[in-house]
């Protein structure tokens, strides 16, 4: 196959049709090509993300703000590739792996997501919960079990993508609002925001840097593209696919991380109060713009929690379903099943501990740190293969922006190494 792209590849995978439709229609159609990157936007913006980015405004202001640009240019780099990936091939990437690999390969990447999915998946369940009760002064353990419940009902549905990908368009949207308008009160000092994209890295804020990049740039949110993207063109094959449907949903990403870290650094670092969770910086937010203030954040945070704790459990069932040979489409009754357990495991640990064990993040990330970098370059190698990608196979530029990212894992992993087993 021709191996030469040109620098905006077309994804098409069907002729596009050209009748004559009316606004309404396009801007349906525009909607629905956003899908996968909205979805997969979701799922990585959690709790863990937004405290993480909260204590980074908190504690430097507005100094690290580059980090999201660039962990975010990675994510985009790796989530495009994997999004040209399912739709050059007409199989799942793990079937491309396992043919490229063997069978050990495909379910050891399979195996290894759905243990990450569940180990993280309680701090989802934790963070609907607090979420409406410290906005409504009740338990967040009723809550825990109510939208786990409403998570797993969302499966019995014959329609549950075209229902996820609706739910998590809602989600972001009401996360965007939230956001914003906290961004708005805030009232931040944009001289100081825009020098925030200067490079630099204060001192002691290595760690919080290193945390935030490995959430941000998600090897694993990236690989899931594919899958949504192969989801999404079986149930509407007359949309076109283009790089910009899924650079979008990235851009949402980056958008809300940096909104709440410049909230964090204009409220917050001025008076030095320090947060351990994005519940915490919603009750910070109480004293100077009052109750609805924070109620707002904790919209936000509900967003957050919901679409992650739905969208990662669907990411974990999905590829271990896969991996096993039960297929990877959200109609297989086994892979509902998968994905059930993965909220169900994390709910009970959820309600058990009433956080997420130390032990468990421990196992979560040691499983990562020899997982990502593996993925990471199974993605690239399969982009890279003009066999299996004809036309879309990775441009020379491509090639050479993943393989710096590919880097970034590597020392992501070396740094984590370090910091669990030798320190």
């Amino acid at each position: 196959m021709n191996s030469k792209v040109t620098n905006e590849p077309s994804l098409t995978v069907a002729p596009e049709n050209k009748p004559k439709i009316g606004m309404v229609n396009s801007l349906k159609r525009g909607l629905l090509s956003l899908g996968p990157g909205i979805i997969t936007a979701a799922l990585v913006f959690g709790p863990s993300k937004m405290t993480i980015t909260s204590k980074l405004g908190a504690v430097y202001g507005y100094s690290l703000l580059w980090i999201i640009a660039v962990a975010i240019f990675f994510m985009t780099i790796f989530t495009v590739m994997s999004a040209r990936i399912g739709v050059a091939t007409r199989q799942s990437l793990l079937a491309t792996i396992r043919q490229k690999w063997g069978k050990g390969a495909a379910i050891a990447i399979g195996l290894g997501i759905f243990l990450v999915a569940t180990s993280f998946q309680a701090g989802n369940s934790i963070g609907v919960g607090i979420a409406i009760a410290e906005a409504n002064g009740t338990s967040p353990v009723i809550w825990v079990i109510v939208f786990n419940i409403v998570g797993i009902g969302l499966l019995f549905s014959q329609a549950f993508y075209k229902i996820l990908e609706k739910l998590m368009m809602f989600l972001v949207g009401l996360m965007l609002f939230s956001f914003i308008t906290t961004l708005f009160l805030a009232d931040p000092n944009w001289g100081s925001v825009a020098s925030g994209f200067v490079p630099t890295i204060p001192a002691g804020s290595l760690g919080l840097v290193i945390a935030f990049t490995a959430s941000a740039f998600s090897i694993v949110g990236a690989f899931y593209q594919s899958y949504l993207v192969q989801e999404r063109i079986k149930l509407n094959p007359e949309i076109k696919e283009t790089s910009r449907n899924s650079i979008t949903g990235i851009f949402i990403l980056g958008l809300m991380s940096a909104i709440v870290l410049i909230c964090a650094a204009a409220v917050l670092n001025p008076q030095g109060i320090q947060v351990n969770s994005a519940s915490e910086m919603a009750k910070a937010l109480e004293p100077l713009f009052g109750h609805y203030a924070a109620t707002l954040f904790l919209v936000g945070l509900f967003g957050a929690a919901f679409s992650s704790l739905v969208g990662n459990a669907s990411l974990g069932g999905t590829l271990l379903g896969d991996a096993l040979g039960y297929g990877y489409q959200l109609t297989s009754k086994k892979v509902r099943f998968l994905i059930a357990l993965v909220m169900i495991f994390g709910a009970a640990i959820a309600i058990i501990f009433g956080k997420l064990p130390l032990e468990l993040i421990v196992f979560a990330q040691s499983v990562t740190i020899f997982l990502v970098p593996f993925i990471g370059i199974a993605l690239y190698a399969v982009a890279n293969d003009a066999k299996i990608m004809g036309p879309l196979v990775n441009s020379l530029m491509v090639k050479i922006m993943g393989a710096l990212g590919l880097l970034i894992l590597v020392v992501l992993a070396a740094s984590n190494v370090n910091e669990l087993f030798l320190k």
